[in-house]
């Protein structure tokens, strides 16, 4: 029983990166991301196939709100551009699917995590433990700071081998990879993607320096 402030410690620092990359991927799953890129973003690549800024806000939105709801995939597959023209082809919505699975899977874990600590905390806290617990958030977020500013350099100087590899690991085969007609590529091109990667790593950074330095000093508080 002795062993278990410690252990507990460090299980909360282990997954501690996680659940910060789940925060700033929930944070820019809204309509102020979009907002951002395609009327904000200096230099975002404007569709050479003819959606406009209005399009893409109303196409794009409906994309990321796919990915939160409850709703089956005809939610996407019923959406026409125009009368008898598909917003998204077969292969398109059978990524869209894979990709919600893999939001929802994991916003899942990330709700079960918040619960975790929550009564990990009360837990501590009447356990009198509470200094350890507060520890393992700030070595999480010093953990975090490190590998989200190994991340940033690779999306800074090697992004595209960087996005295949998260596809590579995440997805079977070849299905993420689409035509520059594809709806996805058009209202997501790649400087979209790398822009979520900036950011997510900005706010990821933003939650390790908190808790790095305020768990460390609400632990020595605790004693």
């Amino acid at each position: 029983m002795k062993h278990y402030p410690a252990f507990l410690s460090w299980t909360i620092a282990l997954t501690i990166p996680f659940f910060l990359i789940m925060l700033g991927v929930r944070l820019l799953m809204t309509p102020l991301f979009l907002q951002f890129e395609y009327n904000l973003r200096p230099g975002f690549p404007a569709d050479p196939y003819g959606f406009t800024t209005a399009d893409r806000l109303r196409w794009g939105g409906l994309s990321v709100e796919y990915l939160i709801n409850d709703a089956d995939l005809s939610f996407l597959a019923d959406q026409e551009l125009e009368p008898g023209i598909p917003l998204y082809n077969e292969r398109e919505l059978s990524h869209m699917l894979d990709v919600k699975v893999l939001v929802q899977q994991a916003s899942k874990i990330w709700y079960l995590q918040m619960g975790t600590f929550i009564i990990l905390g009360i837990w501590a806290w009447k356990a009198r433990w509470l200094a350890d617990y507060l520890r393992g958030f700030s070595r999480g977020g010093w953990l975090t700071i490190g590998l989200i500013i190994t991340a940033l350099v690779f999306v800074l100087t090697s992004f595209n081998a960087l996005f295949t590899a998260f596809h590579q690991l995440f997805f079977t085969g070849d299905t993420w990879l689409f035509l520059y007609t594809d709806s996805l590529i058009r209202l997501f091109p790649l400087m979209f993607w790398q822009d979520a990667f900036i950011l997510v790593g900005v706010i990821c950074l933003g939650g390790g320096l908190l808790f790095g330095r305020l768990g460390q000093r609400w632990a020595v508080r605790a004693r």
